[in-house]
């Protein structure tokens, strides 16, 4: 059922490969290990408190960055000033189903070798300009908690892009 579950999930979010965890917080923290990611990672202050902790869990200091108060997402206009030797990452929220400027955050993560995983908790199916907002990002993470449009009482799930990053993450979490 786990592996009929992240297939049709998989099929209906248009995203090349899912992998399902217990909770939001666990796929968080499998991602960041996932990407190997140290040092610090630019977040939003305006989230969850899962965003941050699966930081700090994994020994990686979260460097806050104001939100766009018009999206209430991280302000992509604030983040190159935040960005330092240490950093080697991005964590943004889309929040409240509205996506993040996937674009310009993208290009700044290219510009400076930064990796970018999505806490998409509030981005079930969720579209923009290309599709799935899931698509963005070398991973994205999703929560099934009982608050979330899709839940199962808790869980949550990894998005990746290829199938030895899938391989990776299913390692990881068993």
């Amino acid at each position: 059922f786990h592996e009929q579950l992240e297939i049709e999930l998989s099929k209906h979010l248009n995203v090349p490969y899912i992998s399902l965890v217990s909770n939001g917080t666990i796929g968080l923290i499998v991602a960041l290990n996932a990407l190997k990611v140290k040092g610090e990672v630019i977040t939003t202050p305006y989230t969850f408190v899962a965003t941050a902790h699966s930081l700090m869990w994994n020994k990686i200091k979260p460097i806050f960055v104001d939100i766009d108060p018009s999206t209430l997402n991280l302000d992509p206009k604030k983040i190159e000033a935040a960005i330092t030797k240490d950093t080697t990452a991005i964590m943004p929220v889309h929040v409240y189903g509205n996506p993040c400027d996937v674009d310009t955050i993208e290009t700044i993560a290219k510009r400076n070798g930064l990796k970018v995983i999505y806490d998409a908790s509030h981005a079930f199916d969720v579209k923009c300009h290309c599709g799935s907002i899931l698509k963005h990002g070398d991973l994205s993470v999703l929560s099934f908690h009982a608050t979330k449009v899709f839940n199962t009482f808790e869980g949550g799930a990894i998005i990746s892009h290829d199938k030895d990053m899938k391989t990776r993450i299913d390692q990881l979490k068993n």
